[in-house]
């Protein structure tokens, strides 16, 4: 998808010294965060989990690109930023905090749906490793194929109340349903985001 290259520029590297201590999955984040209005800094990063250094470089490249507005009141998304989310949303659909279950790894969960990622899903174990590098305990990848959900590597699907969850999504044939996992919501969430991007 196009979004993609861009979410990794803003993530990467741009001169000597230390890399950034955030990636792709937390500037999706952030520009979903900011997408919700006004926000300043410091709620910024305390809903990111980054500290204030990160969060005023994290600012700065966006600003760069042109997706967010900065002003005294805070950070706000822009119309490119927007383009941006609608973007991502044909894709990276819907989301949310998901029970924890005997299925996930940490007792915090959070689910996204990903139109169409079935084609991209080989062992799950790919998701799984994008989660652990976002700093998440694990990710369970779910596909949804001929009216049935699986669990790529396991017998038989995900368990009845994370599947009823699962529903609420209006998951279709050759959708997949990502849930990071972790001892608390902002890593569980980059987590999910990170396994997401996987598949977009």
């Amino acid at each position: 998808m196009s979004f993609k290259p861009l979410l990794r520029r803003i993530a990467e590297k741009t001169a000597p010294g230390r890399s950034p201590s955030y990636g792709e999955a937390q500037v999706l984040r952030a520009l979903e965060t900011v997408s919700g209005g006004w926000i300043g800094r410091a709620s910024l990063g305390e809903r990111l989990g980054v500290g204030e250094g990160v969060v005023r470089t994290l600012i700065r490249r966006l600003s760069d690109e042109g997706l967010i507005e900065v002003s005294t009141r805070g950070v706000s998304i822009s119309k490119k930023g927007e383009g941006l989310l609608r973007d991502v949303h044909s894709v990276i659909a819907t989301g949310g905090e998901a029970p924890a279950t005997g299925d996930m790894v940490g007792s915090m969960n959070f689910a996204l749906l990903v139109k169409g990622g079935a084609h991209g899903v080989r062992f799950g174990l790919e998701q799984r490793d994008a989660a652990l590098i976002a700093g998440a305990r694990g990710a369970t990848t779910i596909v949804f194929k001929q009216g049935s959900a699986s669990i790529p590597g396991m017998e038989g699907g995900p368990s009845e109340p994370l599947l009823s969850f699962i529903q609420n999504f209006r998951p279709q044939k050759g959708d997949v349903v990502v849930v990071g996992s972790a001892d608390n919501l902002i890593e569980a969430e980059n987590g999910a985001y990170a396994a997401a991007l996987t598949l977009a």
